[in-house]
């Protein structure tokens, strides 16, 4: 069920560098043509950088590493797409459906198919209602058992970041900020939570990772890097725009899986498109430092 494409398996089988892409960004993440274009300048990105983008999907029951050009425009635009997370694979599989992979479900493809850098825009989380909805991602589990590393911007800022943090403390995974001493917060990159740990060189993280492979220490390491300063956005007015958006979300009775593409739609219709250009500008820029962490890690293995 796991399919790879013959311009990533080369890379992967010669040690090239490989950036995977997940694609609920996509499917669910972003509305036509937005979505299709941010797909397509992102794996320009990486290829810009020196590494080879494998954005990963599911059609028709394959989990496909490797997404064509087409495979990306039909993701883009198809109708009744599903939203597959890790546990959803082998239904997805089983019943021969069509749609993108969350953070979860792409860690799981891109560590069977060998990929070890995985790019993406922001993780899930703990939701700040979880004490009474027990709403938690099934990232964070995946984040305490595959031993990928995965660059993001923080975890999504409509979700209880401190709670977030201490969940990924208790899974014992590393979480390693990238010239940032604080957790970003997607839309805005200091949130006042302190890391432990943070490194200036894609060298740095690289010789890290090696020792967690090293030690088998089967968990992944979460890179946080911030988005760029120039498009991130003023905490307070996207505070204010997070507090409308979960109100109406409850209004709406809006669960589970259909509740962070409602808030990511909310507020980019509220902030004038202003939180979209910030995702955009974001990914792209976890894309590229994804790709410097790629080719530090395979030029030691060369």
């Amino acid at each position: 069920m796991l399919q790879i494409a013959p311009h990533v398996k080369e890379p992967i089988e010669t040690l090239k560098p490989v950036v995977a892409l997940e694609s609920t960004i996509i499917t669910h993440g972003m509305p036509y043509p937005a979505n299709l274009h941010t797909a397509l300048e992102v794996e320009q990105v990486i290829r810009e950088a020196g590494a080879v983008p494998a954005t990963i999907g599911v059609i028709n029951g394959i989990i496909k590493v490797g997404l064509s050009e087409e495979e990306i425009t039909y993701l883009s635009q198809a109708k009744d797409l599903h939203k597959i997370s890790l546990k959803d694979l082998s239904v997805a599989a089983a019943k021969k459906l069509s749609g993108g992979t969350t953070v979860s479900a792409t860690m799981f493809a891109s560590y069977k198919a060998g990929i070890q850098v995985f790019a993406t825009g922001g993780i899930g989380g703990v939701h700040r209602d979880a004490r009474e909805s027990f709403d938690v991602s099934t990232d964070l589990e995946a984040l305490g058992s595959i031993p990928i590393t995965v660059v993001c911007a923080g975890a999504k800022a409509i979700l209880d970041l401190p709670a977030t943090l201490e969940y990924l403390e208790t899974k014992g995974v590393l979480v390693v900020g990238y010239k940032t001493d604080e957790f970003p917060a997607f839309y805005y990159g200091r949130s006042g939570l302190k890391l432990e740990h943070s490194v200036t060189t894609p060298g740095e993280l690289a010789q890290i990772i090696r020792e967690r492979d090293a030690l088998e220490i089967n968990k992944a390491i979460l890179v946080g890097n911030p988005p760029p300063e120039n498009m991130a956005l003023e905490k307070e007015k996207v505070e204010k725009l997070i507090e409308a958006a979960l109100h109406e979300a409850k209004a709406q009775n809006i669960k589970g899986k259909d509740v962070t593409p409602f808030l990511l739609d909310y507020l980019a219709k509220n902030s004038q498109g202003e939180t979209l250009e910030t995702n955009i500008a974001l990914v792209k820029n976890n894309a590229y430092v994804g790709s410097l962490i790629a080719k530090a890690l395979m030029a030691a293995k060369i």
